[in-house]
């Protein structure tokens, strides 16, 4: 009798041991799948902050490529005043949007960014001396960031430079190319057409 008791205690206490490992094991299961929605949530965090900064800059480029645009020269001096005091109180209202979507980078990218960076400096320092060159320079260096087949030759150095970098930082490195060369066409687009409009300037031509 003694001897069933103890073997019941014993049996009990197994029991309980494993049903408590079970718990604790459910229990950490259950914070892990916790952990895996939230990192989710983190992922969509990044992506909805990412796009807001995207759109943050497609805002500023179109301000800033309708205050610098033709048209703006062609109306009246009371209709551009009200339009450029509209266009500078929306490119205020735009910066004071601030985001900032942090990336973690080893020592090895933080360095390939500060060069790649630099790069693009350069060339965008030289391109009011010589805008077509350093439109084929930003070229070159677009090539190098594309997969398709690129439209002139591949900075190789370049490209060696980007390939080290943090893949966020790549995809900026990519859009800030985009941009520069959507700006370098739209001068050279007002540039034609104000030196078309001074040749056709009746004025120029003696007939007035």
């Amino acid at each position: 009798m003694a001897q069933a008791k103890i073997q019941a205690k014993l049996n009990e206490a197994t029991c309980s041991k494993f049903n408590r490992t079970l718990s604790m094991a459910d229990r950490a299961g259950q914070l892990l799948a916790n952990l895996d929605q939230l990192e989710l949530r983190v992922e969509a965090l990044r992506d909805a902050a990412s796009a807001m900064e995207q759109e943050r800059e497609c805002i500023l480029e179109m301000i800033q490529s309708l205050q610098n645009s033709q048209e703006m020269h062609n109306i009246s001096a009371g209709e551009k005043e009200e339009l450029t005091l509209t266009a500078d109180r929306l490119m205020g209202r735009t910066l004071s949007v601030e985001i900032n979507v942090g990336t973690t980078r080893s020592s090895q990218q933080k360095e390939a960014l500060q060069n790649a960076t630099s790069i693009i400096d350069d060339i965008v320092q030289k391109l009011l001396v010589d805008m077509a060159g350093s439109r084929l320079r930003l070229l070159a260096l677009y090539s190098a960031c594309v997969t398709e087949a690129p439209p002139v030759p591949v900075d190789q150095k370049f490209q060696a430079v980007v390939i080290s970098c943090a893949m966020e930082d790549q995809k900026k490195i990519k859009r800030r190319l985009e941009t520069l060369l959507r700006n370098v066409e739209n001068a050279e687009k007002n540039i034609k057409i104000m030196d078309h409009q001074k040749v056709e300037d009746p004025k120029v031509n003696g007939s007035q």
